[in-house]
């Protein structure tokens, strides 16, 4: 039974009305959240259609609250999954527009594109613009360097550059509602003088949406971007989710952009049911999305809402602890660069109060260690192999982490592991083992929702048999199967033959590859059969049934499990699908269109207690909302911890741009100044905007440190190199050097 500390008894407390919470690393507050949300589904006077809402960050995240909630609503004796509805951002907004897609000028069958082939589309779209713009680069590369040099970077760095900068671009633009269409309008109204980035980032992204458009299908972007669209156009759509929808329970609302502000915003109305609850000095996804803390720490400060906190922490040793308010006060008040003191919010953690249910570990100032030791990037591996081993030897039963800025680093510490014989576990690139699953239950959906297709047979057939890939001359038998069934003229004959038939007949194939294949084929038959009996079941069932014949990792079964709940769901929200609606809702997920990654353990709450006695190797971003017992945190110096000091090298900023310009930065300002109407802003001489993003890089790098001191329980140790490049003389991030001088003086206090 879940017993709340004072302060989080006063969030659980709410029973109307806005309120925003400020939470500190460990404070429990997806605990609190989900404890909340249930209350409300128990004692919030709901009608039968009504639900919470509760809005969150990632897909991991949203398994994490339904469990939650869940196990709260059955301890008050109510059934779960009913009374409330987790969801990302992209979650909600696909539910929004799916319910009306034709409010937004979609079909009703739009499709939404897979992030890799989405990049492809603006890859070629890129392409196309520097086909016709062969001399765009000579306006911006350094004229210091020679022909030959320029000529490569001509071919090889500057097409990638001309790609970040579309991508940006455009994710800016649809965050700001621009439609390559109304921008062309607001283009042609200024000065005669062209803004060559702006225009470069508008051609591309006019025929991106083309792209997108020729194919029925819209980008992650402008799901979000249409889905508050259908709530502009449509008051009374807008007035019956409010009616849906009373409450609204916001987690990681540090990280939400202006879209997600703004679609809240309309849901609750001006006097609607919203909590926010995050954590300011955990906002770490700037540079990566259109978030922004400021939103939150915004409303926090609103007339009208109540704001509270979540102060305490049982995460953490008090050495831990003080380290990370130390780098709160010491951005706040010492900072040299006086731009960034107010990067971190004044927040504080405290200890647990005495006699909590879940206590601070023991502590132990020896447990951390910043190292002031001059490391090559080499060196520094070694090091932390080292001490890893020795670590794990002495204590078997603790959970290790290794955290990096980069997943390059994160590579190298990887193998450096292996080839120790130390166990690893890598949390670096997101898993494609749910998208697979979910996408061979989908064929074989596709199949049966189409019995007399030979082409889909014989998709099913290469599914049945994927595991022939691995093999040179399996793969070969593969493909000869695969080729025989799709010129199968008549399915029908080859799964039902007629009296005096045989199957093998409405095949043709080779009489050397009948005598190796036959069996096989007769006995995919009879799968097929068994497959097509299974059509008279309810969709979870169905589902299930494949999966038993199909899969045997329990992954592959865990995902099955899930996915038949959600198509259930879906099957009885709209009772007139059929299996070629489900069939497209499976092709969704396969194709991670939703952002509804799935069940694997990467997507549904990686849990370092699994892993003890192993190491994880996580990017600090990955390891954000986990915990560990020893925390190693490596590479912290001036490049990839960067203060904004003249000098610094940032990796926004390329190498063979004139004046080491931030383009990406250069044109993203333009972009917003041109829809404030701020003429001398979008004019403002080049570099101004590269030394903001320089701040806010900065800015966004300290809290990723905070975010990294405040993952170890018991014991921290931080590293930093001297780079990779030859003759590399990098320094220690600022903000390492200033704990270090703190923690000696504490040290020296003691002796």
């Amino acid at each position: 039974m879940f017993q709340p500390r004072p302060k989080q008894a006063e969030v659980l407390a709410y029973t109307a009305g806005r309120m925003g919470v400020s939470a500190v690393p460990g404070s429990g507050k997806t605990h609190v959240l989900s404890a909340l949300a249930a209350r409300l589904v128990a004692e919030g006077n709901l009608a039968d259609d009504q639900e919470v809402l509760i809005v969150t960050l990632v897909n991991s995240a949203v398994d994490n609250f339904a469990r939650r909630v869940d196990e709260f609503v059955q301890e008050r004796g109510l059934l779960p999954n009913v009374g409330y509805r987790v969801r990302t951002l992209h979650g909600l907004a696909h539910d929004i527009v799916r319910d009306r897609p034709a409010l937004v000028g979609l079909a009703d069958d739009f499709q939404i594109m897979d992030e890799r082939d989405a990049r492809q589309i603006l890859l070629d779209a890129a392409e196309s613009w520097l086909a016709g713009h062969g001399d765009a680069a000579d306006s911006w590369l350094d004229p210091d360097l020679d022909e030959r040099k320029a000529g490569w970077i001509k071919r090889e760095q500057w097409p990638k550059l001309v790609g970040d900068i579309a991508l940006s671009f455009i994710r800016m633009a649809k965050d700001l509602e621009l439609t390559p269409a109304l921008l062309r309008e607001t283009l042609d109204r200024l000065p005669a003088e062209r803004l060559p980035l702006v225009e470069m980032g508008w051609a591309i992204y006019a025929d991106y949406q083309r792209g997108l458009a020729y194919r029925g299908a819209v980008d992650y972007d402008d799901l979000v971007r249409l889905a508050l669209l259908a709530l502009q156009l449509d008051g009374e759509y807008l007035k019956r989710l409010r009616r849906r929808w009373p409450y609204i329970l916001e987690d990681e609302a540090q990280d939400s952009s202006r879209l997600q502000e703004k679609i809240l915003r309309l849901l609750t109305g001006p006097e609607g049911n919203w909590v926010r609850v995050g954590d300011p000095n955990q906002a770490i996804y700037e540079t990566f999305t259109t978030a922004s803390p400021l939103y939150l720490r915004h409303f926090l400060t609103e007339e009208g809402v109540v704001a509270a906190e979540l102060p305490n922490s049982g995460r953490s040793t008090a050495s831990i602890m003080a380290l990370a308010n130390t780098l709160v006060a010491w951005t706040r008040g010492s900072h040299p660069v006086m731009l960034l003191r107010d990067a971190l919010a004044p927040t504080r953690i405290e200890p647990v109060p005495s006699g909590d249910p879940q206590p601070n570990p023991p502590d132990d100032p020896a447990g951390i260690h910043l190292s002031s030791q001059k490391y090559t990037p080499a060196d520094e591996l070694e090091a932390v192999i080292k001490s890893l081993a020795h670590g794990l030897s002495a204590h078997p039963d603790w959970t290790f982490a290794v955290l990096v800025p980069r997943n390059d680093r994160g590579d190298a510490v990887v193998a450096a592991l292996k080839a120790a014989g130390l166990e690893c576990v890598e949390l670096l690139r997101s898993t494609r083992a749910t998208r697979e699953a979910a996408g061979a239950l989908g064929n074989v959906v596709a199949y049966l929702a189409e019995p007399a297709s030979p082409k889909k047979l014989a998709t099913v057939y290469e599914v049945w048999r994927r595991g022939d890939r691995e093999d040179p001359e399996l793969k070969e038998r593969l493909q000869v199967a695969v080729r025989a069934l799709r010129r199968c003229q008549k399915v029908e004959d080859f799964l039902w033959p007629r009296a005096g038939a045989e199957s093998l007949d409405a095949i043709e194939l080779p009489d050397e590859a009948l005598s190796l294949l036959g069996d096989q084929l007769l006995q995919f038959r009879d799968l097929a059969r068994r497959w097509q009996g299974t059509t008279i079941l309810p969709i979870d069932q169905l589902i299930l049934t494949i999966a038993g014949d199909l899969f045997d990792r329990p992954t592959d079964l865990a995902v099955a499990h899930k996915l038949a709940v959600v198509l259930r769901q879906a099957a009885d929200s709209h009772p007139h699908w059929r299996l070629p609606e489900l069939t497209q809702e499976l092709a969704v997920i396969a194709k991670n269109e939703r952002k509804f990654l799935g069940f694997s353990e990467q997507d549904t709450g990686f849990d370092p207690q699994a892993h003890r006695g192993k190491v994880v190797v996580a990017t600090v971003h990955k390891a954000k909302g986990l915990e560990w017992d020893r925390v190693y945190l490596m590479s912290v110096n001036g490049y990839d911890y960067p203060s904004a000091f003249p000098g610094d090298y940032f990796i926004a900023e390329k190498w063979f741009v004139r004046g080491r310009l931030n383009l990406e930065a250069e044109v993203l300002a333009q972009l917003k100044a041109i829809l404030s109407e701020d003429i001398a802003e979008a004019y403002a001489p080049p570099g101004v905007a590269t030394e903001q993003a320089r701040l806010d890089y900065a800015a966004e790098r300290l809290r990723l440190l905070y975010v990294g001191i405040t993952r170890a329980r018991r014991e921290l140790i931080v590293t930093w190199n001297m780079g990779r490049q030859p003759g590399a003389t990098l320094q220690p991030a600022a903000a390492l050097v200033a704990l270090q001088t703190w923690w000696e003086e504490i040290a020296k206090r003691k002796t």
